[in-house]
């Protein structure tokens, strides 16, 4: 072989080692940051690319991941990568102590999702972002943990969560990282404090539990004696209406007896006016009747009773004539 065909080859083999280099396929929702001797020059849109490999070439950065080992347990991994991922990512730290405002140290466990939306400042405003991202969201949640007491923290995670996107958003702005949430996953207070609170909360439920039964029971007696101020009310009125009725019926019966003995009085004395004073005859029915009540009791004694009914009669008669007289003016 002579040696032009050697440098041809030579050449040859260079140039197929510069094409494989310089062709970059980037997939979708990547991309790679290119330096042009050290300097940044641009970032690659996903798809196919061309680059100078002897001039240009990606820039490397740490990134951590998430891997399960043989023993089923979440290791984290560390390693350079030339390629950005654009797509909204999950870190899961790992478990970490806090101190709240009333001195319970805490244990929390967090996860956070952010996304890179410039590739350019998460390479050159910061270094290793992932380590970054996690110290200040440790911190951050040691002081916002810190301002608040155990219970505020256990029942206040969607306020705690807010504050903690709006720092962190904040701070890693200038990074080209936006934080779109933080989840707590996990707030656990040291064991005696948990046993205290199940106390607390078992105090409360039996609280809560008595004053619904004291309540049940207040009701049921204001019932009770709705009911029997109801019926009391209801055997009242039942009362009345049944007076008011016999009231009514007695005063209809002697208004029909009054009629009946006036229509009898009124017959007797269209008879006896006929033939005599029929005054005399009444006064004599009325004597009679007095003599009938008179004798009728049990215990009533009698001395003295006239015989004679036509003696009554003469008496009663004269004695009327004698008021007649007395009553009658004379004249002269």
């Amino acid at each position: 072989m002579g040696p032009g065909l050697i440098i041809a080859s030579i050449i040859f083999t260079f140039i197929i080692i510069l094409a494989v280099k310089g062709f970059k396929i980037v997939p979708q929702s990547e991309t790679m940051v290119i330096e042009r001797l050290g300097k940044y020059n641009r970032t690659l849109d996903s798809g196919i690319n061309i680059i100078w490999p002897i001039f240009e070439k990606p820039r490397a950065i740490q990134w951590k991941y998430q891997k399960t080992d043989i023993d089923s347990k979440k290791i984290i991994v560390t390693k350079e990568t030339k390629r950005i991922d654009l797509r909204e990512q999950v870190y899961d730290f790992p478990r970490q102590n806090v101190i709240t405002k009333d001195n319970v140290n805490v244990e929390i466990d967090a996860l956070l999702y952010f996304q890179i939306t410039d590739p350019m400042k998460a390479v050159y405003e910061i270094v290793n972002l992932p380590n970054a991202i996690e110290k200040l969201t440790q911190t951050t949640l040691r002081n916002v943990l810190g301002e608040l007491e155990l219970d505020e923290s256990l029942t206040s995670r969607d306020t705690i969560n807010s504050r903690l996107r709006a720092i962190l958003d904040e701070a890693t702005d200038k990074w080209g990282v936006k934080v779109n949430r933080v989840e707590l996953q996990d707030i656990n207070p040291p064991e005696d404090i948990r046993n205290q609170m199940e106390k607390q909360m078992r105090a409360e439920r039996d609280r809560r539990a008595a004053i619904l039964v004291a309540e049940g029971q207040k009701k049921a007696q204001i019932l009770e004696a709705e009911g029997i101020r109801e019926a009391d009310i209801n055997k009242a009125e039942g009362r009345k209406q049944a007076a008011i009725l016999e009231a009514e019926g007695a005063a209809e019966a002697r208004i029909k007896v009054a009629n009946a003995e006036a229509e009898a009085i009124k017959a007797v004395t269209d008879a006896v006016a006929r033939e005599g004073d029929p005054i005399n005859y009444l006064i004599a029915v009325r004597y009679i009747d007095t003599l009938k009540q008179m004798v009728s009791g049990k215990d009533n004694k009698v001395v003295y009773l006239p015989y004679e009914a036509t003696g009554i009669l003469s008496s009663i008669g004269g004695i009327k004539e004698l008021l007649t007289e007395k009553n009658t003016p004379k004249a002269g």
